[in-house]
């Protein structure tokens, strides 16, 4: 097996230098339990601390694809070996050749599932039909108009304290791996939230969640994914509608309407450009249906 004080070395670096996020670290982490795993049963050798053959690893993709992994799960697996064993070459804990071969298929290019404009604001409205005390559903209507109305992750937004209120007309956010931008706030999001302040019933104070649930307590990121599955299946609308997909709307939307997309990029806290391009396939897609329904020699 890979030596334990290897591993911890190098995830240590991830969450210190790197500031990876604990969701990140532990899917790393799990990665490179893999590999380890399967070499330990397959019988084709014993894992150094230092190296992979590429026998080793090509026995390990067919595997991964043998149990129906995805190509973007693969490809993530992969390049966590990868890094792994980059850290252990640089620093020094390993005299390694160059593993710059190891390589995992293409993974296809995901295009984000968005909602519509109108689905959008179906969900907004939808809120206050529903049964259930008004300070509550004021606020899930903040929240949700957060995701929609400012592109904030649902964990940013449950991260929010009281003391971040009234909104101000640009909130600092600490994103992934703790990276820090500032985002406009629309005046139709704070009244939102000042509306939702004014009615909830638990004082937590300044340090206490933005978000409660009924029972005062830290309203999770669960109830928020039942909050957005309930309206769905109340509304009809597809399932890859979820919270996270509202953010996506606010990417789309923005660029629908003319947004710059580095100006999006940073909006959305993105480390890299290629992240933020992805939503100009859903532009193209938009674009490509209407030429095909308008125009005369489209038939």
């Amino acid at each position: 097996m890979i030596a334990a004080p290897h591993r911890k070395a190098w995830l240590d670096w991830l969450s210190i230098e790197k500031r990876y996020g604990d969701n990140t670290l532990l899917a790393y982490a799990s990665d490179l339990d893999d590999f380890c795993s399967f070499i330990s049963n397959s019988g084709i050798a014993t894992v150094s601390t230092h190296a992979v053959s590429r026998l080793e690893f090509r026995a390990w993709l067919a595997d991964m694809a043998a149990r129906g992994l995805a190509r973007t799960t693969i490809a993530r697996r992969v390049s966590s070996l990868r890094n792994f064993y980059r850290f252990c070459g640089q620093t020094g804990l390993a005299d390694l050749e160059d593993m710059s071969w190891l390589k995992a298929p293409q993974p296809p290019r995901a295009v984000p599932k968005s909602v519509s404009h109108d689905d959008a604001l179906s969900m907004l409205s939808a809120i206050f039909a529903r049964h259930g005390p008004d300070w509550s559903k004021k606020r899930d209507f903040s929240l949700l108009m957060l995701l929609y109305g400012v592109g904030l992750r649902i964990s940013e937004a449950l991260s929010l304290k009281r003391g971040d209120a009234p909104l101000p007309n640009w909130l600092r956010i600490a994103g992934k791996g703790g990276k820090i931008r500032e985002v406009p706030v629309l005046p139709a999001v704070t009244k939102a939230t000042e509306d939702y302040l004014a009615a909830c019933p638990f004082d937590v104070g300044h340090d206490g969640a933005l978000f409660v649930s009924n029972r005062g307590k830290p309203f999770g990121p669960r109830a928020a994914q039942r909050l957005v599955k309930g309206l769905r299946h109340e509304l009809g609308l597809p399932t890859h509608v979820t919270p996270h997909a509202l953010r996506h709307a606010y990417a789309t939307h923005l660029l629908g309407n003319g947004g710059d997309l580095r100006a999006i990029q940073e909006l959305l806290g993105h480390a890299s450009l290629s992240t933020t391009q992805r939503y100009t396939s859903i532009d193209e897609a938009h674009l490509k249906r209407v030429h095909n329904q308008t125009h005369p020699r489209a038939r």
